[in-house]
């Protein structure tokens, strides 16, 4: 059965999130969001492109930093209204130049950076 995106369970945006996972250590690495358009061009080139909400535009990881996510496997949730993308992964793919954006704990009510920047 080929794979239609129409039938994934968007936002009132027309988004739908997506968690960006280490295929080989299983590392939860980042959160975004796609569109189905986004969706289209990262299943068409194996390059894992987002859409960003803060300047709506299209976004393909490591374009300015260098720091490439290539999709090994696109998996949708039972809800069809989440993805999981396990991906090669390289360099950080945080922002903060961290190797994930979950580099803060909660523990016993405090936060604890967990992370440090890469050099």
């Amino acid at each position: 059965m080929s794979f239609d995106p129409s039938t994934l369970t968007y936002d009132a945006n027309g988004l739908i999130p997506v968690i960006a996972q280490d295929h080989a250590s299983g590392e939860v690495l980042m959160m975004a969001w796609m569109n189905k358009d986004a969706l289209v061009r990262t299943l068409e080139t194996g390059r894992m492109t987002y859409w960003s909400r803060s300047r709506q535009s299209f976004w393909a990881k490591g374009e300015s930093s260098g720091h490439v996510q290539r999709l090994v496997e696109m998996r949708v949730d039972c809800d069809r209204d989440c993805l999981l993308a396990l991906v090669d992964q390289t360099g950080p793919a945080c922002h903060t130049n961290r190797r994930s954006c979950f580099y803060t704990a909660i523990r016993d009510g405090e936060q604890v950076t967990i992370m440090e920047p890469e050099a």
